[in-house]
């Protein structure tokens, strides 16, 4: 029996951050509950949080999350572009999972024209395999300045005749201007893809908005797929966009543990954090330059960074580099992810240029007896082993550079029989390169307990997945998914 050709229905917004990538992936959970194989696509994403897939491949972290909701393995050609911005490189283009190379934006949009082959191509694929595909667009679908070649937005649905429902953020306020002046300013055949609304993250009584939808509907005349209220257990879920690192966090007044986090320009896979800031006994304080470490944290964790060198210049012009040597000499502990592994150690040199300058070798915060060299050769797989403790762990590995020296001859964990890591003579100061360490929950466990708390009494994994489950039944009782269907083509 030959497959029907699967449907697909792109889904915009009025600028970033409307909650595109909340909405695609609650509606990828809604749909693979109704029995629908869902995949999720993104042509051109771009953030420093990503995900490795199982063809040995990264994209970004929202398509990844997506990909769980419609309970789907991950696939480079969910996300065929991924620009990955660094620091005097400009940005990484990462191309169906490879690194293709780097440009400055205004170098991109002049590239980006070419990669449109390679965006359908992942489309096809997608489609190949699916019942429905789920598109998200990129920014502002109102961006007329950048239309030219755009592979991202109506660029893409132009070229895959992808019809569009068009997203709105309430709670930013001007949502009608926004919505209609969208249909105002893009091209009459870009406003043709667009065949109805959403507007998000409404709070209070929704019949106070009727008259606004109607308003909208008037002026635009796309249909109303519904007025989404305001999900309260998004913050819950990975966060994709750094714009998530500057919502102010949870205070914990009674919790036991506080884990001291520099944020530093180019930080990376900043989700580490995620399972910590659900466990109540944890507060995370997350500390910019301009500010000191907190003299009473009980760990100072350095994250990963998409410029290691950038970022470790900027720890040390924001003197974190002796607040951390200060919290060291009171004999409490320090543990580097990726890039902040890479800072601890004595120096991290750049001799081919892979970040900045080529020959570049910057002194690092001198805690493990290591040294690292950039290469060029990109490692991405996922990860089991388990800690000196015996504590398990699953993660992934995302990193450029090689690190050698005496401090890796006391391994940070063991992964397939092969020695991983480096911890200080002291044991206070731990090193890695594995992500989603603290997603486990036996590991996140083990530093609780080292730290003076006890072990975790959550289901972290299970967690993410009721939130999803959760959020489909909000999609589906305030969206209506049978008009959605139908648009889709």
């Amino acid at each position: 029996m030959v497959k029907p050709p699967a449907k697909a229905l792109m889904f915009q917004g009025t600028g970033s951050d409307v909650g595109k990538s909340l909405v695609v992936a609650g509606l990828a959970r809604a749909f693979s509950l109704r029995g629908l194989k869902v995949l999720p696509f993104k042509p051109q994403n771009m953030s420093n949080n990503a995900a490795v897939t199982a063809d040995g491949g990264e994209i970004g972290r929202a398509q990844a999350l997506q990909a769980r909701a419609a309970r789907a393995p991950l696939s480079v050609h969910m996300n065929p572009v991924l620009l990955k911005p660094q620091s005097e490189v400009g940005a990484q283009i990462v191309v169906q999972g490879k690194v293709r190379g780097n440009a400055k934006a205004a170098e991109y949009q002049q590239i980006k024209a070419g990669l449109m082959p390679a965006v359908l191509e992942s489309f096809e694929h997608l489609k190949a395999q699916a019942d429905l595909v789920l598109v998200e667009g990129a920014g502002s679908a109102s961006e007329v300045n950048l239309r030219r070649n755009d592979i991202a937005n109506m660029g893409f649905a132009r070229a895959a005749n992808v019809p569009v429902v068009l997203i709105g953020d309430i709670d930013r306020g001007g949502v009608i201007a926004s919505l209609a002046g969208t249909k105002t300013v893009v091209d009459v055949e870009d406003a043709a893809m667009i065949h109805g609304f959403i507007v998000n993250r409404f709070r209070g009584d929704p019949s106070l908005f009727d008259e606004g939808m109607r308003m909208i509907a008037g002026f635009t005349g796309w249909q109303p797929i519904g007025l989404l209220p305001h999900f309260a257990e998004a913050s819950r879920l990975p966060a994709e966009d750094a714009l998530a690192l500057n919502s102010k966090p949870e205070r914990k007044p009674g919790a036991k543990i506080r884990i001291a986090v520099p944020i530093l320009p180019h930080v990376s896979n900043f989700d580490d954090l995620d399972p910590l800031d659900a466990e109540p006994d944890v507060e995370l304080i997350r500390v910019r330059p301009g500010s000191v470490l907190p003299a009473d944290a009980d760990l100072v964790l350095l994250l990963g960074s998409k410029a290691t060198i950038s970022d470790l210049q900027a720890l040390k012009s924001a003197g974190f580099d002796i607040d951390i040597a200060a919290h060291v000499r009171q004999g409490k502990p320090v543990l580097g992810l990726c890039g902040g592994y890479q800072m601890l150690g004595k120096s991290v040199a750049d001799p081919e240029g892979i970040e900045g300058p080529a020959g570049v070798n910057e002194t690092g915060l001198g805690l493990l007896d290591i040294e690292t060299r950039l290469t060029d050769d990109k490692r991405l797989v996922a990860v089991q082993g388990q800690t000196a403790d015996g504590a398990s762990f699953a993660g992934y590995e995302m990193h450029v550079g090689e690190t050698v020296g005496p401090d890796c001859g006391r391994s940070f964990a063991t992964i397939e029989g092969r020695p991983e890591g480096a911890v200080s003579a002291s044991g206070l100061v731990s090193g890695t390169y594995v992500h989603g360490l603290f997603a486990d929950d036996a590991q996140r466990s083990s530093w609780l307990k080292r730290l003076g708390g006890e072990a975790s009494r959550l289901d972290y994994e299970q967690g993410v997945e009721e939130v999803l489950d959760r959020l489909a039944a909000h999609i589906e009782r305030h969206l209506d998914l049978d008009l959605l269907l139908r648009l889709a083509r």
